[in-house]
């Protein structure tokens, strides 16, 4: 099929269904390149820029750039300068992006400029806005600006911590405590505080964002149009907060990311038309990228239709979980993990002998010896590819933990555990007999390990499965559970040995 449709550019028979095919061709590694062999240098291509046909200019322009050829650069570039079409500008402008627009910077930074100051006719504005996004593509990725340097650490700011709602006081509290915050308040999301101090604020280990409230200065609904909204955002507080805690005042790209009630289709709509607003309202200080951004706007809406809106900045660099360098797809977030260490620590022993039979990449590990300095820890899992992801997190947390490859049932040790700690499997594809085998051989296994005033930390959502477990064996009692999420029934359990 390829050299079907080669043979037609070089008789130049059906120019644009052969540049269409071609490019659907040439998806698979193999099929692109074999037509790099066909063509060369690709000198049958270039002449096409010329084309009287604007939709042949464009086809072949994106294929000059799926096919990458530095040495059509030149000729991509010449044929944008005298290009009238407007909707085939931006396509030549990504083919150059991919083939090398180095050599060009100074001429399209003029023609981004100039573009900036046009007032587009509507059926123009589409096109102008294309245009100027592919230029800032190049520019972003061959010019002099790198990104922004995040220097508001000691700035008065309003944050949101996000938690689970359930037990945002533990997180409130942790700021009283270490006086981080003068005004405290909990919301939907977790706690909202006023602070002076985000360095040692980013330190707490049981929320997972932190978010900026941004004030819109008006009720604004999804009913609305996305360009009201768009508009709202533009004239807000985020470009004035966003050059308070950054050094360099340099346009910032960003991501819309909605959750509403939407379906997927109308929230890609509405988010495109908001983005495209506030761009062009913020003097396009605001630019908006798909891939490369550096800070995210959050729009929620209520059950109202009534929206919020936050900015979490990716510039921040917070290091508070940086040991997690690998994961798997089963993986706790560091955050869950400490806070469900942090509602265990009454049951936690300092200078405690630790075993994670289902450790994973190690984070219930790190995060257990970060609540409480352990004297031994044990982690054991089946899955070899785990445990080489946790020796290295573990590594980098500084965190001392001897690894076990091996089934939980099979493994044997000499002294007993103060502490059982694990992550429970879900059950996957298991059968219900099979889950309960699993969970049946779990507690005996652990009964057998357990030292007499130790516990067992499990976190499931498989409450059927331990409650029988406890009535099988009458040595162990709950002496707490907490519901951390109600929808799916997940939930930590406080398990010890009964008195004698």
């Amino acid at each position: 099929m390829i050299e079907t449709f080669f043979n037609q550019l070089k008789e130049k028979k059906e120019v644009r269904a052969a540049l269409s095919g071609l490019r659907a061709g040439i998806k698979e590694p193999e099929k692109l390149e074999k037509f790099r062999k066909l063509i060369g240098e690709g000198e049958i291509l270039l002449p096409f820029l010329q084309d009287t046909d604007p939709k042949v200019r464009k086809n072949v322009a994106a294929l000059l750039g799926d096919l990458q050829m530095e040495n059509a650069a030149e000729a991509i570039f010449l044929a944008y300068k005298n290009e009238e079409t407007m909707f085939v500008k931006s396509t030549l402008l990504l083919a150059l992006e991919k083939t090398n627009a180095y050599p060009y910077l100074s001429e399209l930074q003029e023609r981004y400029t100039e573009l900036c100051t046009v007032v587009p006719k509507e059926n123009e504005k589409k096109h102008i806005q294309e245009e100027l996004r592919a230029i800032e593509k190049i520019l972003r990725k061959e010019g002099p600006d790198k990104g922004h340097t995040f220097i508001g650490w000691k700035e008065k700011v309003t944050v949101i911590l996000t938690t689970n709602p359930k037990y945002r006081e533990i997180t409130a509290e942790e700021l009283q405590e270490k006086h981080l915050a003068y005004r405290i308040g909990l919301t939907a999301l977790g706690v909202r505080a006023c602070v002076d101090d985000l360095r040692a604020v980013t330190q707490i280990r049981t929320f997972r964002e932190l978010l900026f409230p941004i004030k819109l200065g008006q009720t604004i609904t999804v009913k609305d149009k996305p360009e009201v909204l768009g508009k709202a955002l533009a004239d807000s507080n985020i470009l004035p907060l966003l050059k308070k805690c950054h050094k360099e005042d340099s346009p910032f790209y960003f991501r819309l990311e909605m959750r509403s009630g939407m379906t997927l289709e109308e929230r890609s709509r509405y988010t495109k038309k908001a983005a495209c607003a506030i761009e062009e309202g913020s003097d396009r200080m605001l630019l908006n990228s798909t891939d490369e951004y550096e800070v995210e706007i959050r729009i929620l809406s209520n059950k109202e239709g009534e929206i919020r809106t936050f900015l979490k900045m990716n510039t921040m660099e917070m290091e508070r979980f940086a040991y997690r360098k690998a994961s798997i797809a089963a993986s706790m977030h560091p955050s869950s993990a400490a806070m469900l260490m942090h509602l265990a620590k009454p049951y936690l022993k300092e200078n405690a002998q630790i075993l994670d039979p289902c450790c994973g990449v190690g984070t219930m590990l790190v995060e257990r010896h970060k609540i409480l300095p352990a004297r031994e820890i044990y982690g054991i899992d089946i899955f070899g590819d785990a445990i080489e992801k946790a020796k290295t997190n573990c590594e980098a947390a500084n965190v001392r933990v001897n690894f076990i490859h091996k089934d939980y049932l099979d493994f044997k040790h000499k002294y007993l555990f103060d502490e059982i700690i694990a992550n429970m499997p879900v059950r996957g594809k298991k059968t219900k007999e099979e889950q309960d085998n699993f969970y049946a051989g779990f507690f005996t296994k652990s009964l057998e390990l357990l030292a007499p005033e130790g516990n067992i930390i499990l976190y499931a959502n498989e409450d059927g499965f331990i409650k029988k477990q406890l009535r099988l064996h009458p040595k162990l009692r709950l002496k707490q559970e907490f519901v951390i999420r109600e929808k799916d029934k997940f939930v930590l359990y406080i398990i010890g040995l009964r008195e004698k």
